[in-house]
């Protein structure tokens, strides 16, 4: 699969997201063969867990789909660019490649504010790809937001 069709299993883990009332947020975890071995959406509402992002849960069900920790040569696709706990988390499970679909002006932590992914103080050299359906992930945040706030 390439990145644009695990953008698409993004966005419709971002939807699941949405389903329960949590910001729609999704992400999946690529294989070096291009396979999908992990998914995540944000589960904060529904899990009572703040740690509970997108990210971290994609990271977590590939590790356990590998039966392994360290996810070398595998890709995360995001929907929306992660903040600095998830960008923490891509460090520590070696992640070398990262693809966003819309930036994060408040609190994005891979380019946008920060950029603790390729911060050469932490030995960090993790490639970034933005703007993959950034119109399509963007919508889904702003559709959500609106609706929260009635307008």
């Amino acid at each position: 699969m390439d990145v644009r069709g695990a953008m698409a299993e993004a966005l419709a883990q971002a939807r699941e997201a949405a389903a329960h009332d949590d910001v729609p947020v999704g992400a999946v975890v690529l294989s070096p063969e291009g396979e999908i071995v992990g998914r995540g959406h944000n589960r904060r509402e529904v899990d009572r867990d703040p740690t509970a992002h997108a990210e971290i849960l994609a990271l977590r069900d590939a590790a356990s789909q590998l039966g392994r920790w360290r996810l070398d040569g595998h890709t995360l696709v995001v929907t929306l660019e992660p903040c600095a706990m998830c960008a923490g988390a891509i460090l520590a499970a070696r992640i070398p490649r990262l693809v966003i679909g819309a930036w994060d002006e408040k609190a994005g932590a891979t380019g946008s504010q920060w950029d603790l992914v390729r911060d050469a103080r932490l030995g960090a050299q993790v490639e970034v790809v933005a703007g993959i359906a950034a119109d399509a992930s963007a919508a889904l945040l702003s559709e959500f937001f609106a609706a929260k706030r009635g307008t």
